[in-house]
């Protein structure tokens, strides 16, 4: 007998589920960063991997969305992405060895990848009139993951030791899977894509090029705020709430674009202002270094929160149709997270190899500006 699709409040609440399980695997590893050096033994460079993996994961994952689709569908893609997630967790806490951390970066990166790509088309295709609110529920949730993951990553670990912190995530994980499977149906029908009218090649590569400087800076702030703040004289515990804080602040700053922007047709207002703002935030972490923390948490996180959406609002933009506009964010964010990896990566070298990552916050800064010439192209219209 084919099951009908569930009540729009019970699928909300296991969206929201869902969107917390998708960044505590790289949200804990910037606090957990001398634990990750003194237990399992790794460089600044293995370490960066494990954010930069995932990352990467995350992109070839959107590259291949239209494929997902065809071949696996929606719901079984979803449930397949959980399923790597529990085990890429499970495998952690088996085993703190680079070869092992490193494979299971690879794992966890190839569920949250398809997750990722996948839920967005499902939410459009079997609940469109809820489309926003339910999109705004799962990025929060993913938001409220990682703010989770970065406050309880130290007192966890100085309570039961780096294996169990790095293996819990299995546990959510499990209970979202289960939940997943007696909510929504594997035998949802997959409904074939359509091959879309491109749009201007010059214009779907800016679009990359722009979202993946500025996930860049979501991604390098993630991995390795909590070890500049920790290379000052925090403790891991202290590093960890100033992440909290500023993902905390990154969901209040999606909440208040998503009310306000409607007003701003032209994008470029609000996106010279944001990217201001995170400018405003790198240049704090060079000036004050440890010194201070509420403000650069503050501008960055206000920036970098709005700069996410803001980037597929300009990037759904230039579609006209809703085939366009899938395969459009298929290309601008596989390829955007494949240049975003780089960033933590670059940071992890830089640590190797310095005594201080300003070096990564200034290169960092330098792609800010790089962002604020590339806005002025996107005027309404072309």
């Amino acid at each position: 007998m084919k099951r009908t699709l569930p009540a729009i409040g019970l699928f909300a609440l296991v969206v929201f589920i869902i969107g917390l399980n998708l960044r505590p695997v790289m949200a804990a590893l910037g606090p957990l960063y001398s634990y990750l050096q003194q237990d399992a033994h790794l460089s600044a460079t293995q370490i960066s991997l494990l954010t930069t993996l995932p990352v990467i994961m995350m992109g070839v994952a959107a590259l291949a969305g239209p494929r997902l689709l065809r071949t696996v569908g929606e719901s079984k893609g979803i449930a397949l992405g959980l399923t790597l997630l529990v085990l890429a967790c499970l495998v952690r806490g088996l085993a703190l060895q680079s070869v092992v951390l490193i494979a299971s970066a690879l794992l966890a990166g190839a569920g949250i990848g398809m997750i990722q790509a996948l839920m967005p088309a499902l939410i459009k295709r079997c609940f469109s009139a809820k489309a926003s609110t339910l999109m705004a529920l799962f990025t929060t949730g993913i938001m409220v993951g990682a703010t989770l993951a970065a406050v309880s990553a130290v007192p966890l670990a100085s309570w039961q030791g780096l294996a169990l912190v790095l293996a819990l995530p299995a546990l959510p994980a499990l209970v979202a899977l289960l939940l997943w499977g007696r909510v929504l149906p594997l035998s949802v029908p997959v409904v074939a894509a359509k091959y879309p009218q491109a749009i201007n090649a010059e214009r779907a590569w800016l679009l990359m090029v722009f979202f993946g400087i500025g996930t860049a800076a979501y991604t390098l702030v993630l991995a390795w705020l909590p070890p500049f703040y920790q290379q000052h004289g925090w403790s891991a515990e202290q590093s960890g709430y100033v992440l909290g804080a500023l993902t905390l602040t990154e969901v209040a700053a999606g909440f208040v674009l998503s009310a306000l922007i409607h007003r701003f047709p032209d994008r470029r207002r609000p996106l010279l202002l944001v990217l201001a703002l995170i400018l405003g935030g790198l240049i704090c972490l060079i000036t004050f270094g440890g010194t201070l923390a509420w403000l650069p948490t503050l501008l960055l996180g206000l920036g970098i929160g709005a700069l996410f959406p803001l980037s597929l609002i300009v990037t759904l933009d230039h579609a006209q149709t809703a085939e366009q506009a899938g395969a459009l964010l298929s290309f601008v964010q596989g390829g955007g997270y494949l240049i975003a990896a780089l960033m933590p990566l670059i940071a992890g070298v830089v640590r190797d190899h310095a005594a201080s990552l300003d070096s990564a916050w200034i290169l960092m800064s330098a792609g800010i500006v790089l962002l604020m010439g590339m806005t002025l192209r996107f005027r309404p219209g072309l």
